[in-house]
């Protein structure tokens, strides 16, 4: 990685969010229509949008639909984990890892230095970047095959 890759530049900026005392079915509604598997919980906070849980999809279908609990009866809240693991903009791709593989987490939110909510680094996000590495690192590879090649004739 020639540039320092940090969260505050590789985290999705557009979150979709939710509020603690938001009905969990409107939430699940919320998730999908914009197409994603979680919601960052918020509150405002000195007017600031803080993270105070993550809901996944995954916890709608262990905790309410494998129980049988009628999500029409329960809050974000009910069913969210709270107190979710944040990591500043200035964490490195290697800082992101470590804590995801630390804390068994693949979603962190990322925040700014008042604790604002900036934006949502994924796991899946590393995995294009470490990708995108390997990729670069395939193609050094060839070149130097390709240049011993023409070097030999």
């Amino acid at each position: 990685m020639g540039e320092r890759i940090d969260a505050g530049t590789i985290c999705t900026r557009i979150v979709t969010v939710a509020e603690p005392d938001m009905a969990l079915n409107d939430a699940a509604r919320l998730m999908r229509e914009h197409h994603v598997g979680s919601l960052v919980v918020v509150a405002e906070r000195d007017g600031v949008r803080v993270p105070v849980g993550i809901l996944t999809d995954r916890d709608i279908v262990t905790a309410v639909v494998a129980k049988d609990v009628d999500a029409r009866t329960l809050r974000v809240e009910d069913v969210m984990s709270a107190e979710p693991v944040c990591v500043g903009t200035e964490a490195s791709v290697i800082d992101l890892l470590r804590t995801m593989r630390a804390k068994g987490l693949r979603r962190l939110p990322v925040v700014d230095d008042r604790g604002g909510l900036v934006g949502l680094v994924t796991l899946d996000d590393l995995l294009g970047i470490f990708a995108e590495e390997l990729r670069a690192t395939v193609a050094a590879i060839e070149a130097e095959q390709a240049r011993e090649a023409r070097q030999r004739r």
